[in-house]
């Protein structure tokens, strides 16, 4: 079968380690659940392991990708689930697990004609949902749903800001909380990139930094260090700010005196858990809300991932790889 594998890691030129190869199918075994892919997307977190930034070298080779849908050997359409954890040892909550990992951290992944998870990553797809949106979901709208709905409480009438609007999870926290009853706001750098923060279901869009036209209840933060103080400003008295990610740098001036003044909230999030991934599901099913995806070919997973390296992808790139 083709996977699309890394070999090496080199954090100048990650694109150097990819190979695209045939490798064996894998065998199926107890407790884990054959996939054959019938769609699977692209992530960050795919150049991160080719960079060697988090993914230790001794791991290599391993297949790449995160997120997929596809059929089980005994005919189900399901989506892949991708955070493996115990949630016993986190608690009760599977993403507090600090043994946790991602699907191609520790298994292969859904880069590839056929995958072999764990069972407890499978979860059923609704039929409302098409395989290519539903390859969208694991990491980066699982992450936002948990961000606004699980961590920071948004609901009907709350003002929300979202920065960097044109990355996965910002752009799924748009569509996702401006279907839920919220006001939007989001910053991007560019006119492109704010029209498509307008697509997504954002009420206005700005440049990085402006000033916004209220304060807002909650900032939903995946940039860091470029947008950090912009986002503490823009909160409401008490209002609160969900980090995700630091795209942009991870030590920026913490304003501790902003902080405490205005009493204002800073919580982390990361990935989901089963349970929020199925109401997920079920949200998109009952609302219509569906991700940007556009489709690429399998041959063309290194230049999708040169594609995200340089910042020039909107919503989601996904491979898809028919019925056969």
């Amino acid at each position: 079968m083709r996977a699309a594998v890394a070999l090496d890691q080199n954090e100048s030129d990650p694109l150097a380690g990819l190979r695209l190869l045939e490798v064996p199918v894998p065998e199926p075994r107890a407790g884990w659940t054959r996939i054959r892919l019938r769609a699977a997307s692209l992530n960050p977190h795919d150049t991160w392991t080719l960079r060697g930034v988090g993914h230790p070298a001794d791991r290599l080779p391993i297949v790449l990708g995160c997120d997929g849908a596809g059929v089980t050997d005994d005919g189900r359409d399901v989506v892949i689930r991708p955070v493996i954890g115990d949630a016993a040892r986190g608690g009760g909550d599977l993403t507090l697990d600090p043994e946790r990992a991602l699907l191609s951290e520790t298994i292969d992944g859904t880069l590839a004609d056929v995958v072999l998870v764990p069972d407890a990553l499978v979860v059923p797809k609704p039929a409302s949902l098409s395989f290519a949106h539903a390859a969208c979901l694991g990491v980066a709208w699982g992450t936002a749903f948990r961000m606004l709905f699980s961590r920071s409480g948004v609901a009907p009438g709350h003002r929300v800001l979202v920065q960097g609007a044109s990355g996965g999870v910002a752009s799924a926290a748009i569509a996702l909380a401006s279907a839920a009853g919220a006001r939007v706001y989001a910053t991007a750098r560019s006119a492109r990139k704010r029209a498509f923060a307008l697509d997504c279901g954002a009420h206005a869009a700005f440049e990085p930094g402006a000033r916004l036209p209220e304060r807002v209840d909650v900032v939903v933060e995946t940039v860091g260090a470029a947008t950090w103080a912009h986002s503490l400003r823009s909160l409401r008295p008490g209002g609160t700010v969900v980090v995700a990610g630091a795209t942009s740098g991870s030590m920026p001036p913490a304003e501790l005196q902003r902080v405490f003044y205005q009493q204002l909230s800073v919580l982390g999030s990361t990935g989901c858990t089963r349970r929020e991934f199925e109401a997920l599901l079920r949200f998109l099913d009952t609302t219509g809300v569906r991700p940007v995806a556009e489709p690429i070919a399998f041959d063309a997973i290194g230049d999708g991932f040169g594609r995200l390296l340089e910042g020039d992808v909107l919503g989601k790139l996904v491979v898809e790889f028919g019925d056969s």
